[in-house]
């Protein structure tokens, strides 16, 4: 068994560890700052994805557990780049708007 950090990331655990990490972030953007549920979920969502992608190389899986996320993060990375190009008007919070 390895310890330390190096055991950490052997495990898989330092994935997880960011998850959390993601998960509080995504609960205090709700609760503590008034973001809309959806809006949240947009824009941790691809970060999230390359995360278990990364767990998922950690622990040796075999590719298309690897593959898979990733593949996945790139239309929820463009989703949220669309959503983010709306109108102020029709967006449900005021986050910064990407450049043309």
């Amino acid at each position: 068994m390895i310890g330390g950090v190096a055991g950490l990331f052997a495990s898989g655990h330092a994935a997880d560890v960011i998850l959390a990490v993601m998960a509080v972030e995504a609960w205090w953007l709700v609760a503590r700052r008034g973001w809309v549920v959806f809006d949240v979920l947009a824009l941790l969502l691809p970060g999230a994805l390359f995360v278990v992608a990364l767990r998922a190389a950690l622990i040796h899986m075999d590719w298309p557990w690897v593959a898979l996320p990733l593949a996945l993060s790139l239309p929820a990375h463009l989703a949220d780049v669309a959503r983010r190009r709306q109108p102020p008007a029709r967006q449900s919070i005021n986050i910064p708007a990407v450049e043309a």
